[in-house]
């Protein structure tokens, strides 16, 4: 049997993202914490037909020293407490330390294919940026754009889907089956 995924991003895809002069931030703790509409009855669709679901997160601002890792985790374990999520996987580094598990190269996935056999060609990566789209790709996934219009680096191009919610993101994920 395929064991498939699709990994989410998190801030913009399954909950809202604190947007400051057109760039998206994490919200600062759990009382700015809000899942979008929509995304619970998405997630049961796409478990329903047999996909594992993964947060896949970049979370620089503990690196940063603007964000603790105890707040990053309480978040990350509201959402898996609320939602039917099977993992979450966080970056905490910045882009000069140089990981693996940074996107847009993508570390987070490949431990999922190694430590759970999820068949990347099988699975799709659904962000709200151009580095989701680019870590998707780099890991063989088909990737689903949520296009929030970001004044940031265009990811438009890179996606196979685009579309406005992680609803409308199932409904295309999953009648490409």
């Amino acid at each position: 049997m395929i064991r498939r995924a699709v990994f989410l991003d998190r801030d913009g895809v399954i909950n809202r993202p604190i947007v400051r002069e057109g760039k998206p931030y994490p919200p600062r703790d759990l009382s700015q914490l809000e899942i979008l509409p929509g995304v619970p009855d998405a997630m049961r669709a796409l478990k329903a037909v047999g996909f594992e679901l993964i947060v896949v997160t970049n979370q620089p601002d503990v690196a940063r020293g603007t964000m603790s890792r105890e707040t990053v985790e309480a978040i990350n374990t509201r959402l898996m407490d609320e939602l039917p999520l099977d993992e979450v996987l966080t970056c905490f580094h910045d882009d000069t330390d140089g990981c693996n598990c940074r996107k847009p190269r993508p570390g987070l996935m490949l431990q999922m294919r190694d430590e759970r056999g999820i068949d990347l060609t099988h699975s799709f990566l659904v962000g709200d940026r151009w580095r989701d789209m680019e870590a998707g790709r780099n890991a063989g996934c088909r990737t689903v754009l949520i296009n929030w219009g970001y004044k940031e680096r265009d990811a438009v191009g890179q996606a196979d889907y685009v579309c406005g919610s992680l609803k409308e993101a199932a409904h295309w994920i999953t009648s490409h089956l």
